[in-house]
């Protein structure tokens, strides 16, 4: 998958919860990010991890948990995703390549 990633414009990616606990643990719900089908942010093996290497143009967060700490201009979590050069979808978002 990586190759066919290589050199795209612009990857929108799913950025659902920052930790494979989140949800649980602010006791939101009873499974984590992977078994809900979501592939957490944060973590060895997170998405952040496998795409911030990748040679694309732009890489975007979208569809955010209310719960994600990524939704927070001032945390560190963003921070962290703003340094590996990914950004995080906000209403209003133009996607202009």
């Amino acid at each position: 998958m990586r190759d066919r990633l290589a050199g795209c414009a612009c990857l929108l990616v799913d950025g659902t919860c920052w930790d494979d606990d989140e949800v649980i643990r602010l006791g939101r719900g009873r499974r984590t990010a992977r078994q809900m089908g979501h592939l957490p942010i944060a973590g060895p093996g997170g998405s952040l991890q496998q795409l911030s290497p990748l040679p694309v143009e732009r890489t975007i967060y979208t569809h955010l948990n209310n719960t994600n700490p990524v939704l927070l201009e001032d945390s560190p979590e963003r921070r962290a995703v703003e340094r590996h050069g990914v950004e995080v979808a906000v209403d209003g978002l133009d996607l202009w390549i």
